[in-house]
């Protein structure tokens, strides 16, 4: 008995089960460390979602240029790996890192509510 290559076996798996799929997306993003796997789940899942023609069209590029973006070598621009995202139903978005508490700036609510108030005298 022949064995399934593993990106046949992936594909199937992600059809079966859609919300494992974005979180082995989300688990690629979280170690930051592999575009290559992410660029590479992102193609299997081209392919359980629609097929790669179907997404090539959605996104104005060609075949051939959706597989070697999605390849493990892929270097795709922000613009690109979002109209990807978007054909597949999903949005890139950004969280802060739960072990370390997000400070958007180094300005007490004091200071905030003092920058509120005169630009809203300002106004």
């Amino acid at each position: 008995m022949r064995d399934r290559p593993r990106e046949e076996a992936m594909v199937e798996i992600f059809r079966e089960d859609p919300a494992y799929a974005v979180g082995l997306l989300n688990d690629i993003l979280s170690d930051g460390d592999d575009q290559g796997e992410l660029l590479v789940t992102l193609r299997q899942m081209t392919k359980a979602f629609g097929g790669v023609a179907r997404v090539a069209e959605q996104t104005q590029a060609s075949r051939t240029q959706l597989y070697n973006t999605l390849s493990e070598h892929g270097n795709p621009e922000l613009r690109t790996l979002v109209a990807i995202l978007q054909t597949l139903g999903l949005r890139l978005a950004v969280q802060p890192i739960k072990a370390k508490k997000f400070r958007a700036a180094s300005v007490s609510p004091r200071q905030r509510a003092r920058v509120a108030t005169r630009a809203s005298k300002a106004a």
